[in-house]
């Protein structure tokens, strides 16, 4: 019993002692505090007196239902080109009259990728002939006629030249020929080394133009008016007379 007594009289002493400072205490009372205190800086609001909302359900597939879906209007007289309407036996004759002759060779261009229906005339209007020119047509820039240049002299071809201005600026020249059939014969030895976009066009004299007459499927009247529109400055074009 005493010794029960005694070591409840020690702890009470111990316990002032600890209280009153005479054990040491932190310079700071709060620091134990602190220590625990939450990081109030991450604390977010998320709503005031009221439930947040709940996502969406199928908000990703609302969002694409906002993206539009039509597809440009450019792109109609190009479709219109690549699917014209059936062939219904009605036959349409379209001129074109003192063109130029690089007009003139971009509407036999187009007639032939586009709309190989088409049968094509070609006549020199005016002035004499300025003989068979053999050439490439035009490139985009000067990089990419130096790359043909270099297609060429790697199928052994080396006589040309590359046109650096006026109308058929970057396109190749392969050769004049005063003679339509020197000009042919030239074509088919460029054509057995591999060279398969040259090309030979009659060139109109100083003064001379060239008329074109095209006759074709009337259902692909409209498409080809669209494709001149979408992809020329388009040549004035009338009907045959």
């Amino acid at each position: 019993m005493k010794t029960f007594v005694f070591l409840l009289i020690l702890a009470n002493l111990l316990f002032y002692a600890f209280s009153e400072g005479y054990l040491g205490k932190p310079d700071n009372p709060d620091a134990a505090r602190l220590a625990n205190q939450m990081q109030a800086e991450r604390i977010v609001i998320v709503s005031r007196g009221e439930e947040p909302p709940l996502p969406a359900a199928g908000g990703r597939q609302e969002k694409a239902a906002e993206a539009p879906a039509a597809a440009p209007a450019e792109t109609a007289a190009t479709e219109a080109a690549a699917n014209p309407p059936a062939d219904d036996g009605r036959k349409v004759c379209l001129a074109w009259n003192n063109l130029s002759a690089v007009d003139a060779e971009r509407v036999t261009l187009l007639l032939g990728s586009r709309f190989p229906a088409f049968t094509m005339n070609r006549r020199l209007e005016g002035g004499e002939s300025g003989g068979w020119w053999i050439y490439i047509p035009p490139q985009a820039n000067k990089a990419e006629a130096d790359k043909k240049a270099g297609e060429l002299r790697q199928l052994g071809v080396t006589d040309y030249f590359i046109i650096q201005d006026g109308p058929n600026r970057f396109a190749i020249s392969l050769g004049v020929f005063s003679g339509q059939k020197g000009g042919q014969d030239r074509l088919a030895e460029l054509k057995g080394k591999g060279v398969r976009s040259a090309r030979l066009m009659q060139r109109p004299g100083k003064d001379g133009t060239i008329s074109l007459q095209a006759e074709g499927p009337a259902t692909a009247r409209e498409a080809l008016f669209g494709a001149l529109n979408g992809n020329l400055a388009r040549p004035a074009v009338q009907d045959c007379p």
